[in-house]
């Protein structure tokens, strides 16, 4: 862990889209990673001339001007509207720069199976943030461990209703509910799950319900889409052969049982040593560690940061690829089509 000062060899990038979003988020991570900041560019002219002074770096609002005068380039951070992005992304990958694009990364799974055929040697990392959580690295650590291991089923509960008329919504290219933030449980679950076989929804008139996916490894999984107040609770529960995890937003629980545990003689919950029982990961929000901050609980550092470690490792990355994030796509798109009726996972990869 190093800050931006400390780096000796750094990237020079640019960001494109500095929305809310992007200034209190994505800007801030850059703290922590090996970039040197050339540009930033927006249609918001005075947002855009603002953030640079702030940040001591060149201005645009046109993206081919900023190419052109700022040659020296080598990596992009776009974070823009789901519709733009497509479009931005080629553009950088034309000039032959690196690209992080935050999700959803388009409206469609074909243009990202454009993207993927375009990108040739390129570094594409697609902002997955919930496959980067310290939560997914946990449960990733312990369903692919020798001790734990053997993954069964998954379920998430996320707060957001299914849309009805998915074939108009995937004809107009819109950006429903269900693809801006649908694809945060989605990108958990299949990068936890691996590649998805079929997806079925069933829901009622309100679009509250369940999205189920089955795996090719034969895990199950099971969205929920709930209702219910704001703000939201994000929960994840990953369940092996002899254990379970409950991640509640950034509270990790592993179960493991008691041990010997005999329905009718067991009399002592709490099983002698330490092998049973409860293992707890929790922030500590009592001083000011970089664990505790938004940043680095949701992913964001994480992803970034491991875009920025594939092109100074000059390696392709294997979580938020273009891979990964065509899989997030299909999965949507089939969800939205099932009306109630298992639609596989078409591939032509």
């Amino acid at each position: 862990m190093s800050y931006q000062r400390e780096f000796e060899k750094k990237i020079k990038v640019a960001v494109i889209g500095i929305g809310s979003h992007c200034y209190r988020n994505i800007l801030p991570s850059m703290t922590w990673l090996p970039v040197e900041l050339v540009a930033l560019c927006d249609i918001n002219e005075t947002a855009v001339f603002n953030t640079a002074s702030q940040y001591n770096c060149h201005a645009y609002t046109d993206t081919r001007q900023m190419y052109e005068e700022k040659k020296e380039i080598e990596a992009v951070f776009i974070s823009v509207s789901a519709g733009l992005h497509p479009h931005l992304v080629m553009e950088a990958l034309e000039l032959e720069k690196h690209v992080w694009v935050e999700k959803p990364i388009a409206v469609r799974a074909s243009q990202v199976q454009e993207m993927l055929d375009y990108a040739g040697n390129q570094i594409v990392v697609a902002g997955l943030k919930k496959a980067f959580t310290p939560a997914a690295q946990k449960a990733r650590e312990i369903a692919g461990s020798s001790e734990y291991g053997h993954l069964n089923s998954i379920l998430a509960v996320y707060h957001m209703s299914m849309p009805a008329d998915g074939i108009r919504i995937l004809e107009q290219e819109e950006s429903p509910n269900w693809l801006r933030n649908g694809v945060h449980p989605l990108s958990f679950m299949i990068n936890i799950g691996g590649r998805v076989l079929e997806v079925q929804t069933l829901v009622n008139d309100a679009g509250y319900g369940v999205v189920t996916l089955r795996f090719e490894n034969g895990v199950f999984g099971t969205l929920h889409l709930a209702s219910g107040p704001q703000p939201d609770v994000e929960q994840y529960s990953l369940y092996g052969d002899n254990w379970e995890m409950n991640i509640s937003d950034a509270r990790i629980t592993l179960r493991r049982g008691i041990k010997d545990f005999n329905y009718k003689e067991t009399t002592d919950y709490t099983s002698p040593g330490d092998q049973g029982g409860c293992v707890v990961w929790d922030i500590n929000s009592c001083v000011a560690t970089l664990e505790n901050k938004a940043e680095f609980v949701q992913g964001i550092y994480s992803e970034m940061k491991y875009f920025c470690d594939c092109i100074l490792q000059n390696k392709k990355p294997e979580m938020g690829s273009l891979m990964e994030a065509l899989e997030v796509m299909q999965v949507y798109e089939a969800a939205l089509l099932s009306s109630g009726k298992p639609v596989k996972i078409r591939r032509n990869y």
